[in-house]
């Protein structure tokens, strides 16, 4: 066991200090529910819950009309699950019957409900404990052994959670309103006119998050300058006949207020005299020219702060008297009574950016790429010393202008869903969530991710936190080895065979999302060390490393909990922006110094109001986005060493894009402060290794390249600073697995890290060129990735606003005869003519060399009309 562990699950009697409370790091993932919680003596301890707050077990026996024990007793606290609702589900996950608990034996592990049980409910039915509290209720109610009776102490809540982006997803925000100048209704309806799925024959658009506008007679020219100020009596009704529809939220976006925010202003109080409290304003929130991205960012946040007010008020409820902060997209912690829609969106995996980061660092590797897989998708993300932000960019289709840590996420997740589409495997985006789960979880759910890695025994059953259903697991994958054997390729899979097949797809799905945050951007993934998090992560990280060409994987002993982890190590992070638009020089970045000095004024008085003393707080880091005139894409350039911002713009414009623009002028768009406010590190202890080979617990089968291994199974409580071990193994964690695929060899580190290293023994196997399902999926990704990667570069670099805005472009890759492989999502219209353009110059030309290209709108040629061109290369 190491220092500072407790087993995890809820335990009673814990001896409270009055001059520090009890503090709990807790991330909201869309399956589980993670939390490390720090005593007042200082030691971790970890919990997991499932999101949906529902506790899963197993019936061991009836023992009276309302009375029946669970299959793990001793594991609870006097009377902890007295007021729950027990409720009992059938095979499908059905529920058939439930009743209130009244009283609970956690010796014997024996409930005692209200209601009687049906004589159908026999030993090993499945059944649930529901409370209906939030899951990081349940969570501190675990750890601190309190029942539902109990009341919780003052405590201090760290908390990174999904419920903003849930609801954006699922459009479940609130009644919202936007607010613009007269004749710009539609402005957020238009945007670029950009659609989300080209191929769509019935082009639906998503619908706006606002259901009305109302457009206030007001004009400001670009400069700032009023033109026609808005009538107070005129709009004032206007906000009246609003707030008498139940519109709860309204977002204010007026044109060119990113550079004189007075009327915006004016309508923020009018429509508070009107009984308005939801109110969201777009030069506070981003000011910034572009009234499209920043009247999308102004809705986003409109849409989702009620919804973020209710659930801050529910948690604290119950945390009554405590300090609570929230999680922002940009790594850093903020009150919650000042957390806000638009810094929600990447609330939970930012933590764990924070957190790979800081133990990447602390075991010796200041480059690292994280790789946090949960339940329901997968982030990927990459620090280089500094943490890489992005300033304006999409999610869940809606553009958002804020500060947020450069995050990819795919989905495909130990929840993702596998099936058989007709002509390949396919593994996600669809998920089984946390309820009904994947298929071995008893619930009902369908075959997913981590139900395959159970029947390749990659999880030891014994070991994971709710009872496992492997025969649930097998009847789905031999229904789809019958799915694919009638289908018109007719291949014949074992379900062992269909089971790493699907594993498979999901780590090519994974290591196309590694690609775009690295090679696309400059960087060689082999420079890193992989740092594996997330229940998940560690199943699929030595594939993962070798794919990229990594040689090692490291794992943190919170690995299944590093986000958690990293929102206890997080800092309070403040960042201000005002746009410049300026041509770059000398004389220019000199005139910003009384902006720099004013952004980092209120950025500084916003950390200080959280509580920190002054000497916590670190010299304010300056930077500046650039770009070449008449582009669209910035680079944010951090400020230089020697100040030359310009010289870094042309160092970096050449890592992304490969070339620079000698002679264009440089225009500064914006400029940028952030403030940081460093908060204490929990202790961190490191022990002396002692090198040893370390014997298996016991040995179980499990299946690597279409062959079974003898596998060894360790655990992490007996492993040491030190202890080697050799693939193939097991290292089961108290909230994850470690998958040691053959060829990899484990050293312990001081600090307790698994560090896996490839040692190159293993050969891939071959690639078959007949049809298989599997490999049919990984290559279509594989030319896919590729695709849009040209079309984003193209983009990025364009002059023309029909290509940096609208998208007016394709890109495609095609066979040696022309024939087309795979295509972008780009515009359709184009893929005709070019495939007929491709042949014709492969017949003019029929001894093209690697680095020829060939620029073309010849009509003979494939050209459609003379503005369409096509490069060939």
């Amino acid at each position: 066991m190491r220092a500072g562990l407790v087993p995890a699950g809820p335990r009673a009697g814990r001896e409270e200090s009055p001059l520090k409370p009890w503090e709990f790091w807790i991330d909201v993932g869309g399956t589980f529910t993670d939390c490390i919680a720090r005593s007042p003596d200082d030691r971790l301890i970890e919990c997991k819950v499932l999101s949906s707050a529902v506790t899963r077990r197993r019936l061991r026996e009836v023992v009276g009309p309302a009375r029946f024990c669970d299959e793990t007793p001793g594991r609870d606290p006097a009377h902890f699950w007295v007021g729950y609702e027990a409720r009992f589900l059938d095979e499908e996950g059905r529920p058939i019957f439930s009743s209130r608990v009244t009283a609970f034996d956690a010796k014997t592990g024996t409930l005692t409900t209200a209601a009687e049980l049906p004589r159908s409910i026999a030993p090993g039915a499945s059944f649930e404990l529901v409370s209906g509290e939030e899951s990081p209720i349940l969570a501190i109610r675990t750890v601190l052994g309190l029942g539902l009776a109990s009341p919780i102490p003052v405590v201090s809540v760290r908390l990174g959670t999904t419920r903003g982006t849930n609801a954006l997803l699922t459009r479940r925000g609130a009644r919202t309103a936007l607010i613009t100048t007269r004749g710009f209704a539609d402005v957020l309806r238009i945007a670029n006119q950009d659609r989300p799925r080209l191929f769509d024959l019935a082009i639906r658009k998503p619908e706006p998050l606002f259901e009305q506008v109302v457009e206030i007679d007001e004009r400001l020219d670009a400069q700032g300058q009023v033109l026609r100020a808005p009538d107070e009596a005129a709009v004032r009704a206007q906000l009246a006949e609003l707030h008498g529809t139940g519109v709860e939220s309204i977002a204010v976006c007026l044109l060119h207020s990113f550079a004189n925010p007075a009327h915006e202003l004016l309508v923020e109080a009018w429509a508070r005299n009107a009984g308005f409290t939801e109110i969201s304003v777009s030069s506070r929130l981003a000011s910034l020219i572009k009234i499209v991205s920043r009247g999308d960012t102004t809705v986003v946040d409109a849409y989702l702060n009620p919804v973020l007010r209710k659930y801050v008020e529910t948690l604290r409820k119950t945390l009554t008297g405590s300090r609570l902060r929230l999680m922002t997209s940009a790594g850093g912690l903020v009150d919650a009574d000042r957390f806000v829609g638009k810094d929600s969106i990447l609330s939970g995996p930012a933590g764990g950016v924070i957190g790979y980061s800081r133990v990447a660092e602390r075991a010796g590797f200041p480059r690292s790429i994280g790789f946090d897989m949960g339940g329901t998708s997968t982030d990927v993300s990459r620090f280089d010393g500094t943490y890489e932000l992005e300033f304006e960019t999409q999610k869940a289709g809606v553009r958002v202008v804020a500060p947020m840590l450069s995050i990819e996420t795919v989905a495909a997740g130990g929840g993702s869903i596998c099936a058989f589409d007709g002509v390949k495997l396919v593994v996600g985006p669809a998920s089984a969530g946390a309820s009904p789960g994947p298929a071995c979880y008893g619930g009902g759910g369908p075959l997913t991710v981590t139900d395959v890695n159970l029947f390749l025994g990659r999880i030891v059953p014994g070991r994971f936190p709710i009872p496992l259903d492997r025969a649930a697991v097998e009847r789905h994958l031999a229904a789809i080895c019958r799915q694919i054997a009638n289908s018109p390729g007719g291949k014949t899979y074992t379900p062992l065979e269909l089971a790493e097949g699907f594993v498979q797809v999901a780590n090519a799905n994974m290591v196309r999302a590694i690609r775009k945050i690295s090679v696309a951007r400059g960087y060689d993934p082999r420079d890193y060390v992989l740092v594996t998090f997330g229940g998940a992560g560690g199943q699929h990280a030595c594939a993962m490393a070798r794919e990229l060409g990594m040689r090692q994987v490291l794992s943190h002993p919170w690995s299944g909990l590093l986000s958690a982890y990293g929102i206890g190590l997080a800092d309070i992070r403040r960042f201000g922006e005002q746009a410049v638009l300026r041509p770059w020089s000398a004389e220019n970045v000199s005139a910003l110094e009384p902006v720099f000095a004013q952004l980092e004024a209120r950025a500084r008085g916003e950390v200080v109001a959280e509580g920190l003393p002054p000497e916590a707080i670190a010299a304010p880091l300056r930077s500046l986005d650039l770009r070449y005139q008449g582009v669209e894409a910035t680079i944010n350039v951090p400020c230089p060493a020697g100040g030359d911002y310009a010289l870094r713009y042309q160092e970096l414009h050449q890592q992304l894009y490969g070339y620079v623009h000698t002679g264009r002028a440089i225009e500064i768009v914006a400029a940028r402060v952030e403030v940081v406010g460093r908060t204490p590190d929990p202790p961190d202890a490191a022990a002396e290794p002692v090198q040893r080979r370390l014997a298996a617990t016991e040995t179980t089968t499990a299946w690597f390249d279409g062959a079974p291994h003898e596998t060894g199974v360790y655990y992490r409580d007996d492993l040491h600073a030190g202890d080697e071990i050799a693939g193939p193994a097991i290292v089961c964690e108290p909230t994850s697995t470690v998958v040691v695929e053959p060829g990899f060899n484990v050293t312990i580190l001081p600090r307790g890290e698994i560090l896996l290293t490839d040692a190159g023994t293993t050969s891939r196997r071959g690639v078959s060129t007949d049809c298989d399902p599997v490999m049919l999926e990984i290559f279509n990704n594989l030319f896919a990735s590729i695709a849009e990667q040209m079309g984003i570069t193209l983009q990025r670099t364009s002059f023309s606003t029909n290509v940096k805005e609208r998208l007016d472009f394709s890109c495609a890759i095609f066979s040696p005869t022309g024939s087309l492989v795979v295509n972008a999502p780009h515009i359709p219209v184009h893929l005709g003519a070019m495939g007929e353009t491709v042949r014709r110059i492969i017949a003019d030309n029929p001894r093209i060399a690697p680095g020829d290209v060939f620029v073309t709108n010849d009509p003979y040629r494939g050209g459609s009309h003379l503005p369409d061109v096509t490069v060939i290369t």
